[in-house]
């Protein structure tokens, strides 16, 4: 409906604008409106970030027509003459509507607006607070849609400025050479002040606003990313299938990050710098109009816009063809970062195993290793970046100087005065700096486009671990009465190979089983299974609807915070009371603990790996699952403690069926049955349960 009314709207301009087009306004106007509205209309099938930006220059170029018919009916008032921009940015604004439409079929280019739709099109309810208005209440989505429009907005009203203040320049050095007191003061207080002051004030209000909407941006995708990667395990099988998603917490801090500052740096940098292009272009061209070919008559229409162009591609092409290697250099530099500060983590965390190992020898070894691969890396990319950097500031200095080459010898034979002379610097320049834009930024997209290729394959592996139709997998289904079931079922590792087999297999609700066999017959996958965190394989597992299931591995995951945080953990925070987390850690037998639940530290460093075992214990009996899975989780504990354990587990949690895996012999005593892994014919593990000797008559 808005598009419908802008369409309309510009439509009734563009008839208007044609009428007048032999007289007073130039024919390209409406022909810029009508360029615009069929821009416009092959939009609607764009990303909406991208289409954001069509419609403010819409919005720009009604304004604009606006004040061109405004001006050509006399309605502007002389003092205000001054202050309206030149039609030539009417055409600009059509000419970068069609570039926006063009790179938005670029593969890379919707590649890297799908990432910023997922935020522009959110439907997630939220609030902003704006001074002087209030709180407004929307989608996440409109809030951004809303602030991006606005920045749009503020930079090609930037634009604007900058070319009024163009022929600013041209009046003031005019008064100059003509010494004309009146004109030069003029042109100072009633010009200069004027703009600077509204140039200053939209900057301070521009900062501000881009930062709120960066930081509500990134907010949004770290909550979306973090979601999907942590929701149904994918966190943990993407750690199996490998490295395509290597270091997902850099690409969610780190890469994110990037990717919105440099999105919208590159993106507002793009349409400022085409809005300018092409507004001082048509300055340029007006100004270069009686220039001849150098040493001749010849007169070359708009010679000096032909020099920018052709001087600004010879420089972007040779940029292109040094930097062009960066791209790949950059994404090795953020993966073996990752790895490094990975590796001193890693070594943080296991501090107490490499001490009593007197690994510090290895460790140190294989982080000067990895460090050794930053360096190298690193010194590739500055050698690459040094042939980059020496190109660029040649070219650049050259740039101070060309203009003023090309236009002095106009200036000396009074084709042109010191104020047109100055302008045309100017005006070059402008035109310079726009199409050596990717020059500038060629170091900046080098690491986008690593940036944006790390959070793609992430995306991707996510999707590939979370695809339900992505080859056999394990299905987990309800169970028609209230015992677990397995069958046809076949777990396989991450690359195919089948571990083990079992089928006909039921945990009896109520019966507490004990699965044994040999290390790396598949017991611990089994549960994993069981759990819905191990997809790879085919068969059927079937669950009891609407219980709930624990499993505690051999070693247990003890977060970082208080005490109280690694109890209760995985639950919320007031979920139990604290004489509950007391009580239960006094039946799991650590009592010392009982008073310490405010206390914080690095609790998995603090308690041994028996106190720890102990502390999922008091979990479970705080969570008091419908099913307990136990995988060696009282290994690290000594028998007569082990037997308390299973004493309590048994007695706090009479509704809860244990099923369990271990290798002490004493564990039998504990459980109802036993189930053991044997190896078949094929040479595949496959559970069999053990009959219970017959009772002696």
């Amino acid at each position: 409906m808005v598009k419908a009314s802008i369409g309309v709207g510009l439509a009734g301009l563009a008839l208007l604008a044609l009428y007048l087009s032999e007289t007073t306004v130039s024919v390209l106007l409406p022909l810029a409106v009508l360029g615009l509205g069929l821009a416009l209309y092959l939009s609607r099938d764009i990303s909406k970030f991208l289409k954001v930006f069509i419609w403010v220059l819409a919005g720009v170029e009604g304004i604009l027509v606006a004040l061109s018919l405004a001006g050509a009916f006399g309605s502007v008032p002389e003092t205000l003459a001054d202050y309206v921009p030149p039609a030539s940015m009417t055409v600009g604004a059509t000419i970068f509507a069609f570039v926006i439409y063009g790179i938005s079929r670029i593969p890379v280019i919707r590649t890297i607006t799908r990432i910023a739709d997922r935020y522009f099109t959110s439907s997630t309810p939220s609030q902003i607070t704006i001074p002087f208005i209030g709180t407004i209440r929307a989608t996440e989505g409109a809030i951004g849609t809303a602030l991006l429009v606005f920045l749009i907005a503020i930079n090609l009203g930037q634009v604007a400025l900058n070319v009024r203040l163009n022929f600013f320049g041209r009046d003031m050095f005019n008064a100059l050479q003509e010494k004309d007191a009146s004109a030069f003061w003029y042109q100072l207080f009633w010009i200069f002040v004027p703009l600077a002051t509204v140039f200053v004030s939209v900057a301070m209000v521009e900062i501000v606003s881009q930062y709120v909407m960066r930081i509500r941006w990134r907010a949004f995708l770290n909550d979306l990313y973090v979601h999907e990667w942590l929701s149904g395990g994918t966190h943990y099988r993407m750690q199996l299938v490998g490295r395509e998603a290597d270091n997902p917490d850099q690409r969610i801090a780190e890469d994110l990050r990037s990717y919105i500052d440099q999105t919208y740096n590159l993106s507002i940098g793009l349409m400022n710098q085409s809005a300018t292009l092409v507004s001082f272009i048509a300055i340029l061209w007006s100004l270069s109009a009686g220039f001849t070919l150098p040493g001749t008559d010849i007169p070359v229409p708009g010679l000096l816009v032909w020099v920018c162009i052709a001087y600004a591609l010879l420089g972007t092409w040779l940029t292109h063809l040094i930097g062009r290697p960066l791209i790949a250099l950059y994404f090795q530099q953020e993966r073996v970062e990752a790895d490094y500060r990975f590796s001193l983590a890693r070594l943080r965390e296991y501090t107490e195993q490499i001490a009593l190992l007197g690994g510090e020898a290895a460790e140190e070894e294989a982080l000067k290793a990895r460090f050794g691969r930053i360096v190298q890396n690193f010194m590739q990319i500055v050698r690459r970046v040094m042939r980059l950097q020496v190109f660029q500031s040649t070219y650049f200095q050259a740039n101070v100087v060309v203009p003023y080459i090309l236009t002095a010898p106009y200036y000396f034979i009074d084709r042109i005065t010191l104020g047109q002379m100055q302008q045309t610097v100017g005006a070059f320049s402008s035109v310079q700096g726009a199409l050596d834009f990717f020059i500038t930024s060629y170091s900046t997209l080098a690491n986008y486009k690593a940036v944006v290729d790390r959070l793609t394959t992430f995306e991707a592996a996510v999707a590939k671990v979370r695809d339900p139709d992505a080859g056999e997998h394990v299905s987990l289904a309800s169970s028609p009465d209230r015992n677990l079931n397995v069958s046809n079922l076949q777990v396989a590792l991450p690359d195919g190979r089948v571990l083990m087999k079992a089928d006909g297999v039921a945990f009896r609700h109520g019966s507490t089983t004990l699965l044994a066999g040999p290390s790396g017959s598949g017991k611990s996958t089994l549960f994993r299974a069981i759990s819905g965190i191990w997809p790879f394989g085919s068969g059927q597992i079937r669950v009891p609807a609407g219980q709930t299931m624990m499993l505690l591995p051999q070693r247990p995951y003890i977060p970082m915070g208080s005490l109280r945080e690694a109890v209760t953990y995985p639950g919320t925070f007031g979920v139990y009371s604290d004489a509950d987390i007391a009580e239960a850690l006094r039946a799991a037998k650590l009592p010392a603990l009982a008073d310490r639940l405010d206390e914080e530290r690095v609790w998995a460093q603090t308690l041994s790996l028996g106190e720890q075992q102990r502390l999922a214990i008091a979990r479970a009996l705080l969570a008091k699952p419908d099913w307990l899975f136990l995988d060696e989780a009282t290994a690290a504990l000594d028998e007569p403690t082990e037997e308390e354990i299973y004493k309590v587990i048994k007695e706090k949690l009479p509704n809860s069926t244990v099923v369990s895996i271990g290798h002490r012999s004493t564990l039998g005593a504990f459980h109802d049955r036993r189930i053991d892994m044997h190896r078949q014919d094929d040479g595949l593990f496959a559970p069999v349960e053990r009959r219970q000797p017959e009772p002696a008559e």
